[in-house]
């Protein structure tokens, strides 16, 4: 009788980015600043960790207190940033108009194609992106990924929130506002 060997196990992708940790000496700071802006809910917390989440997953993100915790240097390797995905543009621009008023306000607002996000920075100076996706799906994003415009500019453009979300108001049509090119028009005098 011949001996077969055994097939490896086929790998696979994982199937979600579950949830994010970060090290900090601010736990109190850090909790009421990802509660605020990521409409979170504490699942658990002590001394040394919080959980909080804001869908399915448990938790989103995890806070590790850490009080000799020292910042990281300008410009050090490791994580950029970390951005979450809202389900609507006006939900996004909700955000930004609920924010200022816990002292938290976005200071860049880019058009990326793919997406449309607005940037803060944690207590901790971690860069925080809140986004939409501006692709129904799949196949059109790969599209764009491939169309050469977003090679030609894989940044994207500034946008003003304020338009925007005036823009957003009136009716404009989501596809319109959300598309990589010249900021949307200003809206008509009086309009807000």
């Amino acid at each position: 009788m011949a001996h077969r060997s055994a097939s490896p196990p086929k790998a696979t992708a994982c199937v979600k980015l579950a949830h994010r940790v970060l090290r900090t000496g601010r736990l109190e700071e850090l909790k009421r600043w990802y509660q605020e802006v990521l409409q979170a809910r504490i699942v658990f917390a002590d001394a040394l960790l919080a959980l909080l989440a804001y869908d399915e997953e448990h938790p989103r993100v995890a806070l590790l207190h850490d009080p000799g915790t020292q910042a990281l240097p300008n410009r050090a390797a490791g994580l950029e940033h970390v951005a979450f995905t809202d389900a609507a543009l006006g939900n996004l621009f909700g955000s930004y108009e609920r924010l200022p008023a816990e002292s938290i306000a976005a200071y860049g607002c880019l058009h990326h194609g793919p997406t449309t996000s607005m940037d803060d920075t944690d207590p901790d100076g971690t860069h925080v992106e809140l986004q939409i996706d501006n692709h129904p799906d799949t196949a059109s994003l790969d599209a764009r990924f491939q169309s050469g415009a977003f090679a030609r500019n894989p940044i994207g453009v500034s946008f003003d929130p304020e338009v925007l979300a005036v823009c957003s108001r009136r009716g404009d049509a989501v596809a319109e506002l959300a598309q990589q090119g010249p900021a949307p028009r200003a809206p008509a005098a009086g309009m807000r």
